[in-house]
């Protein structure tokens, strides 16, 4: 059975999609469950126990909330049932991702400084001083900023993307683009697409950013800047990653129409 694009919980009304997530359930071994078709105590306790017993298809926990969301959802029926999202639906932001596929394995120099080639060339895209401290000039943002501005000259048309080195601030001055909360796209994981912005907060003011890349099993495969293998908002470089959606807890900007 597909995924329904939406995470099923406690409370769920289709009687169908709950039957059919029981079964599946029984048929791996966690039982007893609810009256099929109603998604009560007995089944939240059986998706709890099948969460602390199976992982992603990355080999990560899946979290133990006693909710099926994509990941989890995956693990139960197979990852073909979650719909892979591979490229954006926008030739422009297509071209996005290509520029933000060149810079993967860019890296600080010297490390830990923010700063380098590469990097400097970021910074200034967005009006960011590379004399400044190392602490002062965060680059994640900047990058996600110079890949939309490299595409944009290139088909020669404006970049539609707010030009700041602050995630927290990009996210706040949005108006050419939809925003896509973190509670609207857990709620709803098929709206997010290749090709969007993901923001995370961090509080007092820090945040991070980069591109999704492409949507496969559930999880988001994005390149990001300013970062490395243990997802760091202060990495030292361009990476590819892999993040559960559930980690990004601001939400997504999408410029497809801008």
């Amino acid at each position: 059975m597909q995924y329904p694009r939406r995470v099923i919980k406690p409370g769920e009304t289709d009687r169908a999609i709950v039957t059919a997530l029981q079964q599946q359930l029984i048929a791996r071994g966690f039982s007893p469950v609810d009256v099929l078709g109603v998604f009560g105590p007995q089944t939240e306790a059986a998706v709890k126990l099948f969460q602390t017993r199976n992982v992603d298809r990355e080999g990560r926990p899946l979290k133990q909330d006693g909710e099926v969301g994509p990941l989890t959802w995956a693990a139960l029926f197979g990852d073909d049932t979650v719909p892979d999202r591979l490229t954006p639906s926008s030739q422009f932001l297509k071209a996005v991702l290509v520029q933000a596929a060149s810079q993967v394995g860019v890296l600080e120099k010297p490390k830990n400084s923010n700063s380098g080639p590469e990097v400097n060339e970021y910074l200034k895209r967005v009006g960011v001083s590379i004399d400044l401290p190392a602490e002062q000039k965060p680059w994640c943002c900047a990058f996600v900023y110079w890949c939309f501005d490299q595409a944009a000259h290139d088909e020669q048309r404006p970049n539609p993307m707010v030009r700041t080195a602050g995630c927290l601030d990009h996210w706040n001055r949005v108006d050419r683009a939809r925003r896509i909360d973190s509670a609207g796209a857990v709620d709803d994981p098929g709206l997010v697409e290749p090709g969007m912005i993901f923001i995370m907060d961090f509080g007092s003011g820090h945040g991070h950013t980069g591109l999704v890349e492409r949507v496969a099993g559930g999880l988001l495969h994005t390149i990001e800047g300013n970062t490395d293998a243990s997802k760091t908002r202060e990495g030292g470089g361009v990476y590819r990653l892999a993040r559960k959606l559930a980690d990004i807890n601001k939400g997504f900007i999408d410029y497809r129409s801008a």
